[in-house]
């Protein structure tokens, strides 16, 4: 499957949501592994997907 531009650009926004949905599910103390390795899942996956978007954008 080719992502398309609009499709990476969907996405991005769909985790930018995520992003900042599980940060505020995050205490101030004491912060849950699980939550946690949602974090950090989803700013690796955006973060591919904004090298992945460079790169097309550069073709």
């Amino acid at each position: 499957m080719t992502d398309t531009i609009e499709d990476i650009k969907r996405r991005l926004e769909k985790l930018d949501t995520l992003i900042s949905e599980t940060k505020a599910r995050l205490p101030a103390h004491s912060t849950k592994p699980p939550v946690m390795m949602d974090l950090l899942e989803y700013e690796d996956e955006y973060d591919g997907l904004l090298k992945k978007l460079n790169a097309l954008k550069n073709m």
